[in-house]
């Protein structure tokens, strides 16, 4: 048995490695779209801000679904876990950025939200009823807690991953296990209240009691999706290869399917219950994205979202190979983006699928942003944990 942890030292991101390379190329092309969308803004407003939302949405879901990820390992344990501790643990060092990000989104809106307008509540008697809860302060107060409450969970996973690198430490994971505990259930309960916020309070008159579900799903989904190809590049190399290996890419790949079918779950259970309730201030939510042309996003939803990467993640062969299961997890990440989509255009334009510049303009540069942000959090530190029990290598291979 050969303990990983002496191989720690050399397990330094390099500044040659391709995501150095990626991050600087990022870094470029977003700070270039970044301009075009101010440019898009001056121009078209409205537009600007829709556009910016959704982009807004996925790069958080990342950075929050990391963090969901990451205490839901500390309860249960697992390899998989402590092999990619550390790239989600710098996908929640981004938050910081993700709330910098969303004050152009306090900006726009009165550009997104039709409760923001006096005149409009003035002359609707459900959003006079809804402002108790739907008024711009106690909406403004609210994201303040939450990223207040994010924050403090991701700095205390991080610390404390940190105080037991320095020395094994069973008190430290004790207290990790714990915040994780009443981690997740902050996490779900602020998240919950988030989707409400961000984008369910887009059609005001229209709700779902699992939205918030549905949106954590796809966060974590979205996670997993983007821990893959990062752990594929990572174990390209020879030396990294055995403890970023097939196994654990095979754990990965259940996993990913795991959050697929979570994911599926959640969605048809929300169609089934509005389908069956059959009222009218439900279904035209759906209406709105089975018409139009949108009919074809929800087909490809189904897909290339469910079906497809579903069936390929039922091949052991496939999850063990690092360029299938990286073309499968760019799919679902893909998919993830054009699922934000579905949810979110319709709301502004119900009668015909559109797709404006500004949508590609701002999910590359919010993106760009992110990604330079989150492969500069992961080269402060070593890329695995150290004294972790988890890393026991037999025959050169974790177990």
């Amino acid at each position: 048995m050969i303990d990983a942890s002496t191989l720690v030292g050399a397990m330094r991101l390099e500044a040659d490695h391709p995501l150095q390379r990626l991050r600087q190329r990022a870094l470029f092309v977003g700070i270039i779209s970044l301009v075009l969308a101010a440019v898009g803004a001056w121009l078209d407003r409205p537009q600007f801000f829709r556009s910016y939302l959704i982009a807004f949405l996925f790069w958080t879901g990342i950075a929050l679904g990391s963090m969901a990820i990451l205490m839901v390992q500390y309860i249960t344990g697992g390899l998989w876990g402590a092999t990619t501790r550390r790239l989600m643990e710098s996908a929640t060092r981004t938050l910081p950025l993700i709330a910098v990000l969303f004050l152009p989104l306090v900006l726009g809106m009165h550009d997104l939200y039709e409760w923001t307008h006096p005149d409009v509540v003035a002359h609707d008697h459900l959003l006079q009823h809804k402002s108790v809860y739907l008024n711009v302060p106690f909406f403004l107060g609210r994201a303040a807690f939450y990223f207040a409450v994010w924050l403090i969970v991701a700095w205390l996973l991080n610390r404390w991953s940190m105080e037991q690198d320095e020395a094994p430490s069973f008190s430290v994971g004790k207290r990790l296990h714990y915040l994780s505990r009443g981690g997740l259930l902050l996490y779900t309960l602020t998240m919950t209240f988030a989707a409400i916020d961000w984008v369910m309070s887009l059609e005001p008159h229209w709700y779902s009691t699992i939205y918030g579900i549905l949106l954590i799903g796809g966060q974590v989904l979205t996670a997993m999706a983007f821990v893959i190809p990062v752990v594929a590049l990572l174990g390209a190399d020879q030396q990294r290869a055995q403890i970023f290996s097939p196994s654990i890419l095979h754990d990965l790949g259940n996993l990913l399917l795991g959050f697929i079918m979570l994911w599926a779950y959640f969605s048809l259970s929300q169609f089934l219950i509005i389908w069956a309730g059959n009222l009218p201030e439900e279904i035209p939510w759906y209406l709105k994205r089975l018409e139009g042309g949108w009919q074809w996003i929800g087909v490809a939803l189904i897909i290339f979202h469910f079906a497809l990467p579903f069936a390929a993640l039922l091949s052991r062969d496939l999850k063990r190979n690092r360029r299938a299961l990286t073309m499968v997890a760019v799919t679902v990440l893909l998919f993830r983006f054009v699922d934000l989509y579905w949810l979110v255009t319709p709301v502004f334009s119900p009668s015909q699928l559109s797709l404006h510049w500004l949508d590609i303009a701002t999910f590359v540069g919010i993106g760009g942003l992110w990604f330079a942000t989150y492969v500069w959090c992961l080269q402060g530190r070593a890329l695995l944990p150290q004294n972790d029990p988890a890393f026991l290598l037999v025959e050169g291979e974790p177990r």
